[in-house]
C-alpha cells in the first residue's frame, strides 16, 4: 500500500536529494520541524540520525532552544490576541 501520492513522494524525494544545504544542516532543520510539529517518530528519526553522524550535543541543544524560542513567541502573541479580542486589561 502506497501511503504517499506521486506528488507527495516527489516532494519527499526532493527534500532528501538536497544540493543546497549540507547534511548536518539538513538533519538539524528536519529535527526542528519534527519537534515543532510534535512528531515523535520523526523526532526520534532525526535524533538517531544526528547521533549516527556525530552531531554534537550542543548543536542539538541550540536547535531545540531555537524551536522553544519560536514556540514561546507564538504563544505570547496568541495570548495578546485573546487579551485584545476580548478587551481584557490587567
Amino acid at each position: 500500500m502506497d501511503l504517499l501520492t506521486k506528488q507527495q513522494q516527489a516532494l519527499y524525494d526532493a527534500f532528501y536529494e538536497s544540493t543546497h544545504v549540507d547534511e548536518k544542516t539538513e538533519i538539524l532543520v528536519g529535527l526542528s520541524a519534527a519537534v515543532a510539529m510534535n512528531c515523535n517518530p520523526c523526532t526520534s528519526y532525526y535524533l538517531r540520525l544526528a547521533k549516527q553522524r556525530s552531531i554534537a550535543k550542543g548543536e542539538i541543544s541550540e536547535t531545540l532552544a531555537k524551536v522553544m524560542a519560536v514556540a514561546a513567541g507564538q504563544k505570547r502573541l496568541q495570548f495578546q490576541e485573546v487579551l485584545d479580542e476580548y478587551d481584557i486589561d490587567f
